[in-house]
């Protein structure tokens, strides 16, 4: 039980990082547009900032394991469950988000040409 307590503790500045993080933004964008357009920018910011998370420290986590580095891996496992977890609660606040508000489903563009002088027409 103590092992996991310690575990758990070095993940607070990170996690404290990441709700400091999605304070501000969402802050900031409630106030230039609305909370829906808050809501959508944090869920595209959390994704990229946790698979990166996630990417990177998996990255060190398996050259930890090459070198034999026990505590480095396991820091760096820690920070993958977090990156992991963060990924998985961002996705499905996604879900839930576009439950309640569909009109933000991305819809398919296709790409279109403009004609533009002298073969505009």
């Amino acid at each position: 039980m103590l092992g996991l307590m310690a575990r758990l503790s070095r993940m607070v500045p990170l996690l404290l990082a990441m709700a400091v993080i999605a304070a501000v933004i969402y802050l900031v964008v409630t106030y230039r547009h609305s909370p829906a357009r808050a809501k959508e920018v944090l869920i595209t910011t959390f994704t990229w900032l946790c698979g990166a998370i996630t990417v990177f420290f998996g990255l060190a986590s398996l050259y930890a394991l090459f070198e034999n580095n026990s505590g480095v891996l396991d820091l760096a496992a820690s920070c993958v469950a977090v990156g992991v977890v963060g990924l998985l609660v961002t996705r499905w606040c996604n879900h839930v988000f576009l439950k309640h508000n569909p009109h933000y489903k991305k819809k398919s563009q296709k790409a279109t040409t403009k004609l533009r002088w002298p073969w505009e027409r």
